[in-house]
């Protein structure tokens, strides 16, 4: 999934929010370390809903969805839930390309870790007052995780620099017909941070939308992580 951004007023806009304007309804979201082919296998897994409303509700949007081996936690913190489920992407996109660059689980933990801190910083600015152990709910390190390793993102991202082939035949050839997330995500984060001229706070998201759209080589993302402002 992706956000909604609004360029012109340099916001963003979420697709919860989105929903729930238009049809005048109370939004949950459920995001999650969820790869679709160990859920439609029936494999242990856990995941996250987000609902701000009542208590009552939340326990039975648990007891709706929680299976013996989908196992639900529900969070009053729907906007971290769903940020999460988004900004994850990019980061996969990330990992995907230093794995094309030929680097190894050390280079991928570093990106992960790094991303996971441009994932709470901007959650922080743009939605102030998460929840710190949201991010340690399934739709937060664990999504991350998951999809660093075995995402569709990872995958077409490191195709696209192994290859060079152009980024949209990546998807068509790899993907048959679905889409990955990370880059549109990444070009709608990147706006955003360009708007507030916050690039240079978050190097991880920005490199990616540039490596994405052409803009930078990969082999640059390497020395974005080594000057991170994690590392000063």
């Amino acid at each position: 999934m992706g956000l909604m951004a609004i360029h012109k007023m340099g916001g963003i806009r979420l697709v919860s929010e989105e929903i729930q304007d238009i049809l005048h309804i109370d939004v949950a979201v459920l995001m999650g370390a969820n790869l679709a082919p160990e859920v439609a296998n029936d494999n242990f897994c856990e995941a996250t809903i987000g609902y701000q409303g009542s208590a009552e509700t939340r326990a039975l949007l648990k007891k709706l969805f929680q299976t013996e081996n989908f196992r639900i936690n529900v969070v009053k913190d729907a906007h971290t839930v769903e940020l999460c489920g988004a900004l994850k992407n990019i980061v996969a996109c990330a990992a995907g390309i230093t794995d094309g660059l030929g680097y190894g689980d050390n280079t991928k933990a570093a990106v992960i870790r790094l991303g996971l801190m441009e994932i709470t910083k901007f959650v922080e600015h743009f939605y102030p007052g998460s929840n710190l152990e949201t991010f340690f709910e399934s739709c937060g390190i664990a999504d991350l995780i998951t999809t660093c390793y075995g995402g569709r993102n990872r995958k077409v991202c490191e195709a696209f620099v192994r290859t060079g082939k152009p980024l949209k035949v990546v998807e068509e050839e790899l993907l048959k017909g679905q889409s990955a997330q990370g880059p549109l995500c990444a070009e709608e984060v990147y706006g955003m941070l360009k708007h507030f001229k916050m690039e240079s706070k978050f190097p991880v998201f920005c490199a990616v939308h540039k490596i994405c759209s052409g803009e930078m080589e990969p082999a640059n993302l390497i020395t974005c992580l080594r000057h991170h402002p994690e590392h000063h």
